[in-house]
C-alpha cells in the first residue's frame, strides 16, 4: 500500500507489544521499520526502465526476509537508540514493525513475492486498494490516541477495526467474483482467467476482468455490503496479447523480447495491445476507469530496434470527465 499506511501499520504493531513506558520509542521504531520494506523502490536503472517493476515488492517483501530486515534495522537504529533501549528491545520493535509489510501489500492487486526465494509467484489477494482512507485513518487514530494516552487499548481497538475492514474487503471480493462469473455465464462465456479488484479508495466499486476465447472482458461492478444491492456497468473488451505467440518480428533472444516477457510476468499475463496507440503493450488489470480498457500504464517499444529496452509509461487521466464518470459509478448516480 502507500507509504503512510505501511508506516502506520508498522507503528501500530510495535505499539501493540510495547510496554507503557516505551510506547513513544516503540512507535517510532515501528514506523521506520514499516517503511523499510519499500526501499526496493530505489532499485532502478536509467538504462533499464523495467528494473524497478521487476524488483518492487520482491525480496524485501518476502516472509523469509523479515528477521533479516529486523536485524539490519536494529543495527542501523542502535547508534540512535542505545541510550534509551536495550538492543533486544530495538530488535523486537523492529521485527514487529516490519512483520506485516509484505502481507499488507499482498492484500492489494499489485502482486507481492511473499514466498521468495522458494517461489517467484506473485501473490495478490485483491481485497483492498493500494490507497484506502478508511483503513489508513483507522490506523492513524489508533497510533495517535495510543501515543497520547500511553494506553494500548486504543491500538487494540483500532487494529480490530482495521482488521474488520480488511475482512469486509475479503467478503466483497468473494461476492463480486461470483457476480463476475454470473455475468460471464449470462453472455455465454466461461471465464478462463478472472480478476476482480477494488477501485481506488473504496470497497464498493470493483473492476472485473475475465478472459474468454483469447479476449479480455472488462466491467465495473458496484456492490453495497449493507443492502446487497448490485449494479453492473458494462465495459469493453480487448484481445489478449500473448508474449510468446505474437506476430511481431522480434527475435526470441533479443532485449526487447526479454522485456516483453518481464512485463508479462509483472502483469500476471494480463496483457493487450493499446487500443488507440501503436507499439504499446498495456497492463489490463489497471485503468483510469473501472470498466475501461484504456490503460493506466504500459510499455512502448520499437520493433525495428530489438536490442533496445522497452520504455515504461504512465497514462494517468485526472480530467474532469474521468472524475465525474468514476464518481457516478461509485455513488450509483
Amino acid at each position: 500500500m502507500d507509504l503512510l499506511t505501511q508506516g502506520l501499520l508498522g507503528s501500530a504493531i510495535a505499539l501493540a507489544v510495547a510496554k507503557p513506558d516505551e510506547i513513544k520509542k516503540a512507535g517510532l521504531i515501528g514506523l521506520l521499520a514499516g517503511l523499510a520494506a519499500d526501499v526496493d523502490f530505489f532499485i532502478r536503472s536509467n538504462s533499464d526502465p523495467l528494473l524497478n517493476l521487476e524488483f518492487h515488492r520482491h525480496f524485501t517483501h518476502s516472509l523469509f526476509f523479515i528477521p533479516i530486515a529486523a536485524l539490519i534495522i536494529s543495527f542501523l537504529l542502535w547508534p540512535l537508540m542505545h541510550k534509551h533501549l536495550a538492543w533486544k528491545k530495538i530488535f523486537i520493535y523492529s521485527l514487529a514493525g516490519y512483520l506485516l509489510s509484505g502481507l499488507l501489500d499482498a492484500c492489494t492487486s499489485y502482486g507481492t513475492r511473499l514466498l521468495w526465494p522458494l517461489s517467484e509467484d506473485k501473490i495478490s489477494f485483491n481485497i483492498i486498494s493500494i490507497i484506502d482512507p478508511v483503513f489508513t485513518v483507522s490506523l492513524l487514530l489508533g497510533v495517535l490516541l495510543t501515543l497520547k494516552s500511553r494506553k494500548r487499548i486504543y491500538i487494540y481497538t483500532f487494529l480490530f477495526i482495521a482488521s474488520s475492514y480488511m475482512m469486509l474487503g475479503w467478503y466483497q471480493h468473494n461476492q463480486v467474483e461470483q457476480l463476475s462469473l454470473k455475468l460471464a455465464a449470462e453472455r455465454g462465456h466461461q471465464a478462463e482467467q478472472l480478476l476482480v479488484k477494488p477501485t481506488l479508495g473504496n470497497l464498493f466499486l470493483w473492476r472485473s476482468v475475465y478472459l474468454y476465447n483469447n479476449t479480455f472482458y472488462v466491467d465495473a461492478i458496484r456492490l453495497s455490503p449493507l443492502s446487497g444491492q448490485t449494479e453492473i456497468f458494462p465495459g469493453s473488451s480487448i484481445a489478449r496479447f500473448y508474449p510468446d505467440k505474437h506476430d511481431l518480428d522480434i527475435a526470441e533472444d533479443s532485449t526487447l523480447q526479454k522485456d516483453i516477457n518481464r512485463f508479462s510476468s509483472f502483469t500476471s499475463n494480463y496483457l493487450a495491445l493499446h487500443p488507440q496507440r501503436e507499439n504499446i503493450i498495456i497492463d489490463v488489470r489497471y485503468a483510469n476507469l473501472p470498466n475501461s480498457t484504456l490503460p493506466l500504464w504500459g510499455i512502448q517499444f520499437d520493433p525495428q530496434k530489438p536490442e533496445s529496452h522497452a520504455s515504461y509509461h504512465l497514462y494517468r487521466d485526472a480530467s474532469k470527465t474521468t472524475r465525474e464518470n468514476f464518481l457516478a459509478m461509485l455513488l450509483n448516480r
